[in-house]
């Protein structure tokens, strides 16, 4: 006796569908929601009609096609905006700040402070205690400029 006898096909889909969206939550991807969307369709279509397994892997394979490509052209024509995409990006999020110089700027290198913490900076040349204003970054190096 097998251990999936008894068991309607059409909770199989639906448990793989709701199996592949757990999994999209986990492992973010913009992948696997589009693909439990076919299951839980493939789920549904089988629990309305009577369709051997053959033809149930033939429409979840054929649903998963058509969902993903029509996914991937739906995210490219509306593309999912971060609610702050200069999150991981320090060097973006200090452009305006202003910095006091803490180690001579010369030949256009030198050392600034930003709040708590020191950075690599290029500029012009000046003095330790001059303050500046941190104009772009490139890297983990900021670009400065004299306060206007």
């Amino acid at each position: 006796m097998s251990l999936l006898e008894g068991i309607e096909p059409h909770w199989l889909w639906l448990t793989l569908g709701l199996v592949l969206a757990v999994g999209e939550m986990t492992i973010p991807g913009v992948f696997l929601i589009w693909m439990a969307g076919a299951a839980m369709l493939t789920g549904l279509a089988t629990w309305l009609m009577p369709i051997g397994l053959p033809w149930q892997v033939v429409l979840f394979a054929g649903l998963s096609m058509v969902s993903v490509f029509a996914g991937r052209n739906w995210l490219r024509r509306h593309p999912i905006q971060p609610a702050d995409p200069k999150m991981n990006d320090r060097g973006a999020r200090a452009v305006g700040e202003a910095v006091v110089v803490t180690q001579v700027i010369e030949g256009g290198q030198g050392r600034v402070r930003l709040g708590d913490s020191e950075w690599l900076a290029r500029g012009p040349d000046a003095e330790p205690g001059t303050r500046m204003r941190v104009s772009g970054h490139d890297g983990a190096v900021l670009l400065v400029e004299h306060l206007h």
